[in-house]
């Protein structure tokens, strides 16, 4: 385990020793603590001794992977919270769906500009930190009942379980992704949204040329509400312009 006396933890979670050296090298130069974990042993005892502010996590590490390392840290009431940004395959863009369905705040590519991951560090943390800083105010708001489901066509999105219900009263269970995805385009409902737009909200950056990302995010969704998915009525595409969630939306409290 390597520390500096900065006030940002970074936790570094690769199986790769030179990788995670200069990527923590790197890191220390920028003004963040680091802390080292080649493995998934490894990464449980730093975060017994210390929370740190972001997970760097690798998808491809030996015995368990990445996607499973980030599903358990998402189910832990103790470090659900913690900000994760996958290092994925540049080739593989199931690897980037299933870590960021899986909970995963962002992903870069390897190999990776050093900068670009420094800028996703601090995206992550600023967000983290500004949630952080309204929870009180959002648990006063569900207390007083307000905004509890939001209702749409014969959908209803249930905010505290994180579930779509169907109009026969069933319950779908959603991703940690599509809930976040589908709760935003609701809130902006009959609003054309830019693919910068809906990748700002998810991971806090535009849009690449080549980033899919948000395409299949709403592939997976039409999946769940349209009745046809591929000549879809509910989120439209607009050409040259993004998406469009045409809905008569209510909202429960």
């Amino acid at each position: 385990m390597t520390e500096t006396s900065h006030d940002t933890h970074v936790l570094v979670v690769d199986d790769d020793d030179a990788i995670r050296d200069l990527l923590c090298d790197f890191l220390q130069e920028n003004q963040l603590s680091t802390y080292q974990a080649a493995n998934h042993a490894q990464m449980w005892q730093v975060l017994q001794q210390k929370v740190p502010d972001v997970i760097i996590l690798d998808i491809n590490m030996p015995q368990r992977n990445g996607i499973e390392l980030c599903r358990e840290l998402r189910e832990s009431p103790k470090y659900h919270s913690i900000p994760i940004i996958m290092l994925t395959a540049r080739s593989s863009s199931l690897d980037t769906i299933m870590g960021l369905e899986t909970g995963a705040d962002d992903y870069v590519a390897k190999p990776f500009e050093p900068l670009e991951l420094l800028s996703r560090i601090r995206s992550v943390i600023r967000r983290s930190r500004m949630v952080a800083e309204n929870a009180g105010k959002q648990s006063e708001e569900l207390d007083n009942g307000i905004l509890r489901q939001i209702a749409f066509n014969e959908w209803t999105l249930d905010i505290q379980n994180r579930t779509l219900i169907d109009k026969l009263n069933t319950s779908i269970p959603l991703s940690n992704a599509e809930f976040k995805f589908l709760r935003f385009m609701l809130l902006h409902a009959n609003r054309p949204l830019s693919r910068d737009q809906l990748m700002e909200e998810m991971h806090g950056r535009e849009a690449g040329p080549f980033d899919r990302s948000i395409d299949l995010q709403i592939s997976r969704i039409r999946q769940k509400i349209e009745i046809d998915s591929k000549n879809p009525t509910v989120i439209k595409t607009l050409r040259n312009e993004g998406y469009l969630l045409t809905a008569d939306v209510r909202y429960v409290k």
